[in-house]
């Protein structure tokens, strides 16, 4: 029976479109051509809720990309016996170990030097030797927070930010560099402890044209201290109508504009990615990476205080949305 023109350029259409789907598949490489390559060890800390389940989610994603080449060490702070650990890598022939938090790169110091490691599940990489490893912070990388901002507060031009140098310095420096090609300049005041800040928020306040001004509150203990910084800043910037924005989910919940937070699973898939990567050869840029796999949660309360309108259609464009609907 003969085939009607149109029917078949649908049919050469889908054909293309199936062809399209199995290239795309193969832009990583798969672990069934790995083999005998070496595996992946993860580590990860021995932590309760919630944090737990901050780490199952990350390996989750880690294993949903290295099939079958996966073992995961439980690591305890306190019985790190680092012989014990070699030996056992080198039974499962290990050639990268992607460790998590701080406990995991602990145990990873002391690792055979034919073993890559790769970190992930931290906030702070100060402290962290970046010469020797790769990998993923929890920091949101700043371009995507500013980039949120601005769909945001499309007139916004300065973004006041208070930070501890010995924890956040790389982070700021990445905020000025992106700052400039997003036409949003970063004043930053130093503050290496806790009266330190509360000095430079007073000047913020005292500073800040709530027009085309936000402040930006980033991972930072000492400058973002919940007890007594925080409450502070959540009503100066009531009052002032001043917008901030935060790295921290739970700052949303109780009065900022919007947050980005880690997309566990992602983050996970993208450490799997590496390590395969280290697997089949590629040569990997040392340095830990600002977080891009990340969500939104956005305040409506807040929102409609700024006298800004987020639209139905936006709403659904953010991961979580508060007060909860």
């Amino acid at each position: 029976m003969p085939i009607s023109p149109r029917l078949s350029t649908i049919l050469i259409g889908l054909l293309l479109c199936g062809n399209l789907a199995r290239a795309n598949s193969l832009t990583e490489p798969p672990a069934d051509l790995l083999s005998g390559r070496g595996s992946v060890a993860v580590f990860y800390p021995n932590v309760s809720e919630p944090f737990r389940s901050i780490f199952s989610k990350i390996i989750e994603g880690i294993e949903e990309r290295a099939k079958g080449r996966i073992k995961s060490y439980i690591i305890d702070s306190n019985k790190i016996d680092h012989t014990e650990l070699n030996s056992q890598l080198k039974r499962h022939d290990t050639k990268v170990v992607i460790a998590l938090g701080r406990v995991g790169i602990k145990a990873a110091t002391a690792l055979e030097r034919d073993i890559s490691v790769i970190v992930g599940g931290v906030v702070s990489t100060s402290d962290i030797d970046q010469q020797t490893v790769s990998g993923i912070s929890l920091n949101p990388d700043p371009a995507v927070l500013l980039q949120k901002l601005k769909l945001l507060q499309p007139d916004v031009r300065r973004v006041f930010v208070v930070y501890n140098p010995q924890s956040n310095e790389a982070v700021i420096k990445r905020a000025r560099e992106v700052g400039k090609e997003q036409n949003i300049e970063i004043v930053a005041y130093e503050a290496r402890n806790i009266a330190d800040a509360a000095r430079a928020y007073s000047s913020v306040f005292s500073n800040a044209d709530k027009t085309h001004d936000a402040l930006w509150l980033p991972s930072d203990t000492t400058t973002v201290e919940e007890s007594t910084l925080l409450p502070l800043i959540l009503k100066q910037s009531w009052d002032s109508s001043l917008p901030f924005f935060s790295s921290s989910l739970i700052h949303v919940k109780r009065g900022a504009l919007f947050a980005l937070y880690p997309n566990n699973l992602e983050l996970g898939r993208n450490l799997g990615n590496s390590a395969l990567g280290v697997l089949a050869g590629d040569i990997r840029k040392k340095g830990i990476q600002p977080l891009r796999a990340v969500h939104i949660a956005v305040n409506l309360r807040t929102a409609g205080h700024l006298g800004l309108h987020i639209s139905a259609q936006q709403q659904r464009g953010f991961d979580a949305v508060f007060p909860e609907q």
